[in-house]
This record gives C-alpha cells, structure tokens and sequence, in this order.
C-alpha cells in the first residue's frame, strides 16, 4: 500500500509550482467523480452501527474495520474522545438515521498523550482568547476509552447505549484490543 507518508517529500517551493495540497485533493475528486456511480444510497447506515474514532491520519477505519460505502457512521476527532459535539451527533445517528450500536475506537501512540490542559493556556496567551472547549488530554489510554463508553452510557439523549463497545487500536500491528467497561 502507498501513502502519502511514505512518497518522498519535495521542497515547499516545489510544490507550490504545481499548486496547494488542496489542488491536489481537488484534482483526485475530478477523476474520482469521472467514474462515480450513485450508489443508491441514503444516509442510514446499512449496518445501523456509528463508529466514533480519532482523526489520527494512521488509522484507516474502513479498511481496518472490513466496512464498504454506506456501512456506518464515523465521527472523529482529536483522540476519539466522546464530547458534546460527539453526543450530538450519534444522537443524531440514532434518533435521526437509525444505529443503534456505538463502537469507540482510541490508539497507541495518540497525540493526546503527550498533551496537558497547558496547551489551552497557552493558546490563550498566544491568541489573546480562552479556548471554550477542552484539550482532554489522557495519560492512560484505556482508562479515557473506560470514560467515553461512560459518556455515552449515560447521555440522556441517545436512545441505544445498551450495544456500546470500546477498543484500541495498535498502530504498530493493526489489532484491536477491546477494553472492559469496568
């Protein structure tokens, strides 16, 4: 498999002479659209399952998972965390669009590892304005994909939190490990 990690890498000039990375995406989207066929679809997912997992760019989910076009909802964001905008939107899922699984989905290596609530001061310092969200940083992998099976467990919004299973994923080897809830 190729990816754009592993294509070397040309000097900012020399990509500047053929246009930005967002040329680039565009240009994909015209030959990708040159042979898209409406598949038929509408946006309830076939497999009535919302996947919630972190943006890390390592973490291929439809492949990983063994999921097509049309198969579930996927939500991300930094860490995979389950904030209120996640609430949100698997309630929209569920009351809207009809999953009625949650699977969540954190990783080895993450980013937010590294991270402390800090980074919002600092922010704050650099742009004169207080973040009004969160970092949620973690220390311990496990124990935030424990926290985000909770949040969703007991949001009184969503409909289905009897089917909510969290996991994380090595990126090293590609397995997941599932967590226990307690």
């Amino acid at each position: 498999m190729t990816t754009s990690a592993s294509v070397p890498t040309e000097p900012e000039d020399a990509m500047s002479h053929r246009g930005s990375v967002t040329d680039r995406l565009v240009d994909a989207n015209e030959r990708y659209a040159a042979a898209f066929a409406d598949p038929g679809m509408d946006a309830r997912p076939v497999l009535r399952v919302a996947v919630v997992a972190c943006m890390d760019a390592r973490l291929d989910l439809h492949d990983a998972l063994g999921l097509e076009l049309g198969d579930c909802h996927t939500i991300r964001n930094a860490g995979g965390v389950v904030t209120d905008d996640v609430i949100r939107s698997l309630t929209i899922s569920q009351r809207a669009l009809g999953t009625r699984s949650v699977v969540l989905i954190h990783h080895t290596n993450c980013g937010l590892e590294s991270l402390t609530e800090e980074f919002r001061h600092d922010l704050e310092m650099e742009v004169g304005q207080r973040p009004a969200w969160a970092v949620e940083a973690f220390r311990d992998v496990e124990q935030d994909v424990r926290q985000s099976m909770q949040r969703v467990r007991t949001s009184p919004f969503l409909l289905h939190a009897d089917d909510v299973r969290g996991f994380v994923f090595d990126v090293k080897t590609g397995l997941l490990r599932e967590i226990d809830p307690t």
